[in-house]
């Protein structure tokens, strides 16, 4: 299968990985694989110069030396596309690596795969600094930044303390009570706030204290030891909190602080696409699934959307993996970037005759240097586990577990770090998510991993236990398209490979798709969940009064539900696979209302019927059959037969008929022939 990759240089690493040229070549369907190198970065590093003459695509098989190759090319003015990739930690290095050809094929196929960049925004620091602790160790740390940031000391209950000789930054008392903001932009409220008494002999002494004192600065070095300021405050940056009894920690903190003066970039991890948010309508709640399992307080409330504050995210992608319409997308990297590396890694290595695939998805922090451990002390990766790595293992959701599974992986097992225990509550719905699919296509449950781990003889006993499992026939598809059309996609395929397929399948509690039960001899046709559904699942009939629904665009949000006056609404979660998910059904109609008056059609006759149920005869507006027959007249005959009523306190008597200049000249004309008639009789007499 061709790599895509013009020029291919594979090194053994000092013949240290097992790996056969013909073998390998046949795999990747490219001819350079089958020239292995042995030591690519010394002894035979004029082939990458050769490589870079030619001015094509370069994939390397090594990340190690992978500054060394760089520099290289750059000194011989190679400005082509340079990939780098590690089949050794991940293939090579292993006990299987003998089998792994299809594995290291999928791999450099994958490299070749182009990442869109992602947008950033920009964060500016002036330096200025709060140290907040108890003692003499947050007015050290204060002086040893004092050179570099302008620094603020502010003690909480602090014992007794000797006075500096020298003042050299300036000390204050109090206990921050609020904090809120993000690196560059910090905002506190500090109470028992005091200013420190210049002439302190014994020990520091303070003035007068006062409550609810504000300030602003652009980082915070928090040496209390209590209670963080924030929320998953490891992930606020120009937060540091490190443990003050651990002189190391603080030092590190201090090398890092010191240098967070000036002008940064910060990722914009989310793009939201407020148009198709299912969050609110008309101050009803809907989905709140991102404001759930956000870490820290990034997204808020805002009407019937939710507003993202770039510079609060900390990227973890929880909103996205559990977003049901794709309004929170991740971008980095962009998904459509993750299906299309799925589609080439797994489409190469099934090419390649590979068998099983187990994709292990992880994140280059923790799951990287556990992978490299395990290739250097122990066995290594087996050669079916093909590890994926993503910026955020949280970032996965049901879509990308699902494509995995349709382009023909036998298991998915996400390795998570234990620092990420207080994050995994929308990750793991995923996997529920993904659980109920399987197994009720026949496939089989657990499958779907999630393994939070240190160890990587832990890891290795994990990974040597799996059993085989059945899979589906992979696809070949291109999945570009929204969230659900590419969940979708994936899943119709899952079922129509599946060993067991069913027409209608159950969901858990939360899935984002499903249909609405409604209960329609109660249904008025109000239409009022018509205007609150965002997708547009739910439907009305400009031409008579009608509601219809199409399942495959309910996202399950449960706007419908809170806003139905009635009450006859539900939510039924679940994946229909029936034609009828797609096209649109009536769900109840009748004919409309007649007015009485004019006979227009306006309404519906079960709202009509049950407003004058509800109000006839029991509201003080109507007491009387005049009134009772308003309601059912049209907008026009109700006005006119309110002014009409004898009972209307606005009446009053006709109105008198204006005189018009044409209406005097006309009297005018009149008395003057009269005038005329009485002298002609007078002169005849």
């Amino acid at each position: 299968m061709e790599n895509g990759a013009k020029q291919l240089l594979v090194c053994n690493c000092e013949n240290t990985m097992p790996l056969r040229g013909d073998a390998l070549a046949k795999a990747c369907g490219n001819p350079n694989a089958a020239r292995m190198h042995s030591q690519l970065c010394r002894a035979q590093i004029e082939e990458v110069q050769k490589a870079a003459a030619d001015g094509a695509p370069i994939t390397i098989a090594c990340t190690q030396e992978a500054p060394l190759f760089e520099e290289i090319l750059e000194e011989a003015g190679y400005e082509g596309d340079a990939q780098f990739v590690n089949i050794r930690e991940t293939a090579g290095w292993s006990e299987q690596a003998g089998k792994a050809n299809a594995k290291i094929a999928a791999l450099l196929a994958e490299s070749t795969i182009a990442i869109s960049p992602a947008p950033s925004v920009s964060m500016q620091s002036e330096g200025a600094c709060l140290v907040y602790g108890r003692d003499e160790i947050a007015i050290e740390a204060a002086r040893q930044l004092a050179g570099r940031l302008d620094v603020t000391v502010l003690l909480s209950n602090p014992g007794d303390i000797l006075p500096p000789q020298v003042m050299d930054v300036p000390i204050f008392k109090g206990t921050v009570s609020a904090a809120k903001g993000h690196f560059g932009a910090f905002e506190i409220v500090v109470d028992d706030y005091a200013p420190s008494v210049v002439s302190a002999r014994a020990t520091m002494a303070f003035e007068a204290p006062r409550d609810g004192a504000s300030s602003k600065c652009d980082l915070i070095l928090d040496l209390t030891g209590g209670t963080p300021l924030f929320n998953a405050h490891e992930k606020r940056d120009g937060y540091f909190r490190p443990d003050p009894g651990d002189p190391a920690a603080v030092q590190r903190a201090l090398f890092e602080l010191s240098e967070l003066n000036g002008e940064f970039e910060k990722p914009l991890y989310v793009k939201y696409d407020a148009d198709i948010c299912a969050h609110s309508r008309s101050r009803k709640q809907g989905c709140n699934r991102c404001l759930d399992v956000c870490p820290t307080g990034a997204i808020t409330s805002a009407g019937d959307i939710v507003e993202f504050d770039p510079f609060v995210c900390a990227g973890c992608g929880s909103c996205s993996a559990v977003c049901p319409t794709g309004a929170a997308g991740y971008a980095i990297p962009a998904t459509t970037d993750i299906m299309e590396r799925l589609r080439v890694l797994l489409g190469t290595y099934h090419g390649a005759e590979g068998q099983e695939p187990v994709l292990l998805i992880h994140d280059e922090q923790h799951g990287t240097p556990l992978i490299s451990l395990l290739a250097r002390f122990g066995a290594g990766l087996p050669a079916n586990v093909i590890p994926f790595m993503v910026n955020e293992v949280t970032q996965v959701g049901f879509d990308i577990m699902s494509a995995a599974y349709a382009y023909g992986v036998s298991q998915v097992i996400l390795l998570a770090s234990p620092k990420q225990q207080g994050e995994l509550d929308g990750l793991a719905s995923q996997i529920g998510m993904a659980e109920a699919v399987m197994e009720g296509l026949g496939y089989g449950g657990g499958r779907t991993d999630l393994l939070i781990e240190t160890d990587p003889e832990a890891l290795a006993r994990h990974l040597s236990g799996l059993t085989t499992r059945t899979q589906a026939d992979p696809a070949s598809f291109l999945l570009m398209s929204g969230k659900r059309t590419n969940t979708r996609m994936a899943v119709e395929h899952l079922h129509a490979k599946a060993p067991a397929p069913i027409d209608v399948l159950p969901l858990p509690a939360g899935a984002a798709f499903g249909a609405v039960d409604i209960r329609t001899e109660d249904c008025t046709l109000c239409l009022a969940c018509v205007s609150s559904c965002p997708t547009g699942a739910l439907m009305d009939n400009p031409d008579k009064p009608q509601l219809s629904f199409q399942e495959s665009a309910c996202v399950q949000c449960g706007l419908c539900v809170a806003t139905c006056p009635e009450s006859v609404m539900a939510l039924d979660p679940r994946m229909n696979f029936t034609p009828e998910a797609r096209n649109t059904r009536t769900v109840k109609e009748e004919e409309p209302f007649e007015c009485v008056s004019c006979g227009k059609p306006f309404g519906s006759k079960g709202s009509i019927e049950k407003i004058v149920e509800t109000l006839g005869n029991k509201h003080s507006m109507f007491k009387n059959p005049e009134a009772i027959e308003r309601i059912k007249m049209c907008e026009d005959c109700r006005v006119v037969s309110q002014f009409q009523a004898k009972d209307n306190p606005f009446i009053a008597a006709d109105r008198p008929i204006p005189k018009t200049t044409d209406d005097y000249l006309r009297e005018r004309e009149i008395e003057d022939a009269r005038a005329k008639v009485k002298a002609d009789r007078e002169r005849e007499n």
